[in-house]
């Protein structure tokens, strides 16, 4: 079994002025999506004036900037919402204590969609549209993200067998190995989705059909992936045995579903 690497988070320091490993990771996210965006727009139906406009580089740094929002918003209300509305329902100023850590992806998730319906209706695009544009540009930022958890040696998965080649033992974790499951959520849902979603969204498709295909893809990786995840300490498995993260992905594949019928059966390019 291997160990996880004591890994300094502080990537660079100058003076009281420290850059963190996950910052970087953060920022590498953000480049991944602008050039990624920009490549859309060289696809069809973005490169022919889609929805009547012509579409520029600055549309994706906008849509950045109101998605980033978005992810820290949605983000941090997901995870008191969704983790431990208990105790912050009893404690909401600590609502605000982002520095005491807590984001849930799907809560990010649901803060991205209202920012892009913001988007929509003062460029008067359609929302869908915008979904369709920027749906193949996330995967990497989300491996970008579970890089960095891997640095950081955080949300790690579950025991294994000792035999397993490249079960880890991670620090603060107890003595026995684990899946590292950070590892396997960078390849799932964010090389494996990318490549997916990015050569499906290559071929013209009708509205929707690519947001569709991201909302199923992934929550069943997700969904795949939460089996070899250590649950949160304070929730445990729920229901049949699944945990919170499965819980939340099961609607997003059913909405994805449903967006696919409905977008095959329309007559919009």
């Amino acid at each position: 079994m291997l160990i996880h690497p004591l890994i300094d988070p502080v990537a660079l320091a100058i003076g009281p002025l420290a850059i963190h490993w996950y910052g970087l990771t953060y920022l590498l996210a953000f480049a991944l999506f602008v050039l990624l965006g920009r490549a859309r727009l060289t696809h069809q139906p973005f490169s022919t004036q889609a929805d009547g406009r012509d579409w520029r580089n600055s549309d994706i740094e906008d849509i950045l900037f109101l998605g980033v929002l978005g992810v820290v918003l949605g983000g941090r209300l997901g995870y008191c919402l969704f983790y431990q509305s208990a105790y912050y329902l009893s404690h909401p100023l600590e609502v605000f204590a982002v520095w005491q850590g807590g984001m849930s992806f799907h809560g990010g998730l649901l803060g991205v969609l209202v920012a892009m319906l913001w988007f929509a209706h003062s460029r008067n695009v359609r929302f869908l549209r915008i979904t369709d544009l920027i749906a193949p540009c996330v995967p990497t930022g989300l491996a970008a993200g579970r890089l960095g958890n891997f640095i950081n040696g955080e949300l790690w998965g579950r025991v294994t067998d000792p035999s397993l080649p490249w079960g880890m033992v991670f620090r603060g974790a107890g003595d026995l190995p684990r899946h590292p499951s950070q590892i396997y959520q960078l390849l799932l849902e964010g090389l494996l989705l990318f490549v997916v979603l990015w050569f499906y969204a290559r071929v013209p498709r009708k509205l929707g059909q690519v947001s569709a295909l991201f909302l199923m893809g992934y929550g069943v990786l997700r969904f795949v992936a939460e089996y070899f995840r250590e649950p949160d300490a304070h929730l445990g498995l729920l229901n049949l045995g699944l945990s919170m993260g499965q819980w939340l992905c099961m609607p997003m594949v059913l909405g994805g579903a449903i967006m696919s019928v409905v977008a095959s059966k329309k007559n919009i390019p």
